[in-house]
């Protein structure tokens, strides 16, 4: 047994270099776009003055979630500024802004294919749990492989990190329908596409918000690792402050990454659940919405039908 060995590993470099060398336009193609949306978001927050960028990150906390919310926002956002950590997680909010709306944007319509199709859900589910249990690290070789030192590999490394649970619980919520109400979209003629937006993907949203939540979470949690793929932000600050055992650094930074994740945590999770927030000006707008809706309906109702008057008003007087 000490000859036996499957060269699993030889199997993956040569399936990595093939990649490499057959689909390097490719490649190429998509490193200068994700590398462009990443800058590009980027410098448009940090072009912003400071204090307009803390206004409209509270004015979202308000509208979503609270007032209060929405001064512990400003309070996190400021104390950021005071760290000097303020370039960084700018830098690192564009990238997890990025691989979130790419990973979203993969996650979801797999989520409502394999919420549709067993079999192809049963192919998926392994593939999701190996992503999810492989080590992160082991993500960025052939990201580096592929697309060299930058932020890019760290954007793929986070997108393939992030994009199970965003699968898994769209799923979940299309597959947690009501039957008896698909059905009766069925009986009322409506094609399955109308049924999966006018339907199922309303009545999942809750799911399909909490699936988009843990993906930014995990999307902030790669940070670290993607700046030993070489991107700037936060990651890069506590990777430089481990070699160099920097502890105000690191713990600078540290703090920043929980402000910001604290901050996408709640701000995502009041998406999927805008009427439960009684401080937010969204979730007032649609309580007084609701009432007005009833009553605009109830005054556009025909009045009763003739047959439902007291007899004594029907019957005519006799003469």
């Amino acid at each position: 047994m000490d000859g036996f060995r499957i060269p699993i590993g030889e199997w993956a470099e040569a399936g990595v270099a093939w990649i490499r060398d057959t689909l390097g336009w490719l490649l190429s193609g998509v490193s200068a776009v994700v590398g462009w949306f990443v800058d590009t978001l980027a410098n448009g927050l940090l072009s912003l003055p400071i204090v307009a960028v803390i206004v409209i990150f509270a004015a979202l906390a308000w509208l979503l979630r609270s007032w209060r919310f929405a001064i512990g926002t400003i309070v996190g956002f400021v104390l950021i500024l005071g760290v000097g950590q303020w370039v960084n997680s700018m830098q690192t909010l564009a990238l997890v802004l990025v691989a979130a709306l790419i990973a979203v944007v993969i996650a979801v319509p797999l989520g409502i294919a394999a919420a549709r199709n067993d079999t192809f859900s049963a192919i998926l589910r392994p593939v999701l749990d190996l992503m999810q249990s492989m080590p992160a690290f082991v993500y960025l070789i052939p990201a580096i492989v592929f697309f060299s030192i930058g932020v890019v590999p760290g954007v793929v490394a986070t997108v393939i990190f992030a994009l199970p649970p965003g699968v898994r619980l769209t799923e979940l919520g299309i597959r947690g329908v009501d039957s008896e109400t698909v059905e009766a979209g069925h009986a009322f003629g409506a094609t399955p596409a109308q049924i999966l937006r006018g339907v199922q993907l309303p009545l999942a949203m809750p799911s399909i918000m909490a699936g988009v939540n843990q993906l930014i979470m995990l999307a902030l949690s790669m940070a670290v690792i993607a700046g030993i793929a070489g991107a700037d932000g936060l990651g890069k600050e506590i990777v430089q402050a481990m070699s160099t055992v920097d502890i105000a650094k690191g713990v600078e930074a540290g703090l920043s990454v929980v402000i910001l994740a604290v901050y996408l945590d709640r701000l995502t999770g009041a998406l999927g659940a805008l009427k439960t927030q009684r401080g937010s000006l969204l979730g007032a707008i649609a309580r007084r919405r609701g009432p007005q809706d009833a009553r605009s309906t109830a005054a556009a109702a025909p009045a009763p039908a003739e047959q439902d008057a007291p007899v004594a008003e029907r019957t005519p007087a006799r003469v």
